[in-house]
């Protein structure tokens, strides 16, 4: 279905964004939606019990300790909500670089910084408080979640579910609804990327209670087939330019 597609815009003379077949593609989505769930699952039992990906959570536990008078658990909770906010400015500053900056090449940066900083997590040991990982798995998703943030021609995230949970059922009522079948194949969409989450969760979850703290090297890895993907649909975008 994909060939017939570009078949189709080549023939009509339309010229292929890059974005549209990489960064934006199902296949690299599924990959990141793998480690996103990963992480979660990863930080839940490993790291202290807690989900770094998404900040909801500590930003009610930053009220709640506020309100308990606990301002130092509070900071503690304010800590990966900062990470993440850097995250943002740093991703929203690399797109300012110069053209021939490595970094400008954002996707592939990200991926590639991603990769360092969970291989030297696996390094870290117990003894070393939890919320030091956590705040670098909170910088690392912010990344994640400021670069990929297109599926084909919808919105969505990688590292956390409620927003497709509710775009997929969305875009099925409407499938549904008006038989529009444009809306059935978003839904399709999502929804594969939340199974793909699911799935993440699962192999972080059985890795991590079976490996401990290394296990996060295998979501490392995935991203380095991440990285491959990415190259090889750029070639293949360059190659029908």
């Amino acid at each position: 279905m994909i060939s017939n597609h570009l078949s189709t815009l080549q023939k009509n003379k339309f010229k292929l964004p890059l974005n549209n077949i990489t960064n934006e593609s199902l296949h690299l989505g599924v990959l990141l939606a793998i480690v996103g769930g990963f992480l979660d699952a990863y930080t839940y039992i490993s790291r202290g019990g807690v989900f770094a990906n998404a900040q909801t959570g500590n930003i009610v536990l930053l009220g709640v300790e506020a309100a308990k008078g606990n301002f130092r658990q509070a900071t503690m909770s304010l800590a990966p909500i900062l990470a993440f906010i850097l995250g943002v400015i740093i991703c929203e500053w690399s797109k300012k670089l110069p053209n021939e900056s490595f970094i400008k090449d954002s996707p592939r940066a990200v991926l590639i910084l991603e990769v360092i900083i969970l291989f030297i997590i696996g390094f870290i040991p117990n003894t070393v408080p939890n919320d030091i990982v956590n705040i670098t798995v909170s910088f690392v998703s912010s990344l994640q979640i400021c670069t990929f943030r297109t599926l084909v021609d919808s919105p969505y995230s990688t590292t956390m579910c409620t927003g497709n949970l509710r775009s997929a059922s969305y875009a099925a009522y409407v499938a549904f609804t008006e038989k529009d079948k444009k809306a059935a194949v978003r839904s399709l969409r999502y929804f594969v990327i939340i199974f793909f989450f699911l799935f993440g969760a699962l192999l972080g979850g059985f890795l991590t209670l079976n490996f401990g703290i290394k296990a996060i090297w295998s979501a490392a890895l995935i991203l380095v087939f991440s990285i491959i993907v990415f190259s090889i649909d750029e070639l293949r975008n360059k190659h029908i330019a």
